[in-house]
């Protein structure tokens, strides 16, 4: 008879959790911990002990237009009374990354993109019509502007969320997807989700339309996954590197789609925030300086983040009575030059997980990257280093690793003790935010660095053809 080890035992019994707890009643599951990870190494990601997970999925991949009705390499799926065909080989990668995921009792969210495909048919079909091509990362808005995008769309969801979310199925042979990212930082959306230059008005009624299709197409196959919006940190200031038909304001978008969906006919909407230190090269958020502590702050960080839990509790964005729940999707924190690089991006981590683990309305923090990418403008924001010559090949892990494994486990207080001089705490226990405190950063550390150079994003590791880049917001500047 074969001898379970506690681990096996432990990987049992979280899927078990998982699916009873999906199955009662169609409930949102709720994760052992709220940490997470943008998972590049799923075998690396299960042994630090993560509960979230999320994944980059370029839909463009995944449909085919020109398919032969026998052709065994396609799915074939009914939507609307309307054969729509699917391509085999990335229906079934992703199986293997959420079913990995997800029976171990981690929560996966998928990020949902459009990356400018070589198909003219394929473009015709999910990307905005708008497009630009100078768009600088190749990304785009969904096409729902033409029936056939709808349709195209509303299939391509439904076959997701009936594959990877069913409710009512007495078990998950591909695995479960929790929930669904509808695009990248859509404030920003000349950058991550292109569609030409355009009004805040325009952009949100257009945004609407498409997160309200999906979320319709998700709920056609299960009550319970969450369908979220993403923002980037910009809250009162637009990101500055883009003009006003470029970049919006996080909150007058969202106050422009809460009021929007409502009079459309309200859905239980969500949000995905990245709150990324106001300059990415510098990992010391505690010190933000557009990092305020009300509604009109230039910038929402981990320094500032009950902000926008506070924001979302007003009676304009409740859903029957409820605020919406949020999760960090993407934020990180990058290895500045020197000695002291990998000390400061490991306490930044401590301090925000120490905040963010205590703060109601948050579910989860998903931590971007993995491992350090060479095209990510100078940034080396991952729990690995990566091997020279390459572009995210792991060569080994940095400080942070051993923090991360240790946040939410009993070896926390041991692990992250070195943190709290950086981060000018005396303890873990002292009451209050980031917010409440402007320490000096180490002894040695690093001076300011400059801005890194705009990214090339949809450049993809050989071998790991379903783990693209994740978007990443370009290095903020001050306010003008």
């Amino acid at each position: 008879m074969p001898i379970m080890t506690c681990r096996g035992m432990y990987t049992v019994l979280a899927a078990l959790l998982l699916c009873a707890s999906v199955q009662a009643a169609d409930r949102f599951p709720t994760a052992q911990t709220k940490k997470g990870l943008q998972v590049q190494m799923i075998d690396d990601a299960i042994r630090l002990g993560i509960g979230h997970a999320a994944l980059n999925v370029n839909l463009c991949e995944f449909i085919d237009p020109h398919a032969e009705q026998n052709d065994r390499t396609r799915i074939r799926w009914i939507h609307d009374g309307r054969p729509f065909f699917f391509i085999r080989r990335s229906v079934e990668n992703l199986d293997q990354r959420v079913r990995s995921l997800s029976t171990h009792g981690i929560l996966v969210y998928l990020i949902l993109l459009t990356y400018e495909p070589a198909d003219a048919d394929v473009r015709r079909i999910l990307l905005h019509p708008n497009y630009h091509p100078q768009a600088p990362h190749h990304l785009g808005s969904f096409n729902t502007t033409t029936d056939e995008g709808r349709q195209w769309l509303a299939a391509l969801m439904s076959f997701f969320a009936h594959r990877w979310s069913r409710s009512r199925s007495d078990s998950a042979p591909h695995g479960r997807v929790a929930g669904y990212i509808v695009g990248n930082e859509v404030n920003s959306h000349w950058f991550w989700a292109n569609q030409g230059e355009v009004t805040e008005e325009d952009f949100t009624a257009d945004y609407e339309r498409t997160v309200r299709i999906i979320h319709r197409a998700v709920r056609s196959q299960a009550d319970w996954p969450r369908v979220y919006l993403s923002l980037e940190h910009h809250w009162s200031i637009r990101y500055p590197g883009g003009t006003p038909l470029q970049a919006f304001p996080g909150r007058s978008f969202l106050e422009r789609f809460a009021a929007l969906a409502r009079r459309n006919g309200d859905f239980d909407w969500h949000l995905a925030f990245h709150p990324y230190p106001e300059d990415l090269s510098d990992p010391r958020f505690w010190e933000d300086e557009t990092a305020t502590d009300d509604f009109n702050t230039p910038r929402i960080t981990l320094r500032n983040l009950p902000v926008l839990t506070r924001f979302l509790q007003q009676e304009a964005f409740l859903f029957q009575g409820t605020a919406r729940r949020v999760i960090l999707s993407e934020q990180g924190f990058h290895t500045p030059e020197g000695p002291d690089g990998e000390i400061l991006q490991a306490a930044a981590f401590c301090l925000a997980w120490h905040l963010v683990s205590r703060q109601d309305g948050i579910d989860a923090f998903i931590l971007h990257r993995h491992v350090d990418h060479a095209r990510e403008g100078g940034l080396r924001l991952g729990l690995w280093t990566h091997r020279p010559g390459t572009l995210s090949t792991p060569e080994r892990p940095k400080r942070i690793y051993e923090c991360f494994q240790a946040a939410g486990t009993d070896r926390q207080d041991e692990v992250f003790r070195f943190a709290l001089p950086i981060v000018g705490r005396e303890s873990w226990n002292e009451p209050g935010t980031a917010h409440d405190r402007r320490p000096a950063g180490p002894a040695g550390s690093v001076s300011p660095h400059p801005h890194p150079a705009p990214r090339t994003d949809g450049i993809r590791e050989t071998g790991d053809p379903e783990n693209p880049p994740a978007p990443r917001p370009q290095n903020p500047q001050q306010p003008s």
